[in-house]
């Protein structure tokens, strides 16, 4: 992971591959955390919305805890904050 918008689509493909993911979208939103510690070692700060029949039946902590996995080498470097919304399928067609 390098640029942030390479950062963005490599993390939207670890998601999409590791949780078979059906829909996924990565924001990044590090410029809004310039100067924190985080930011300064080169952890950025993203926002995911994450569909996956994964999710289906559990409950949301077990969820996050799905998507950090997937993204587990990234977690702590490249990626210092994750701020996510993890939804089945059927709730992301619901919602619409």
């Amino acid at each position: 992971m390098s640029e942030p918008s390479d950062r963005c689509a490599q993390i939207e493909a670890e998601l999409r591959e590791r949780l078979a993911a059906v829909h996924v979208e990565v924001i990044d939103e590090s410029h809004l955390h310039v100067g924190h510690v985080g930011a300064r070692d080169g952890g950025g700060h993203y926002r995911a919305v994450v569909v996956s029949m994964r999710f289906e039946g559990k409950a949301p902590v077990q969820r996050q805890r799905l998507v950090y996995d997937a993204l587990d080498g990234a977690m702590g470097t490249k990626i210092h904050a994750l701020s996510m919304k993890t939804l089945t399928p059927s709730e992301w067609t619901a919602g619409r």
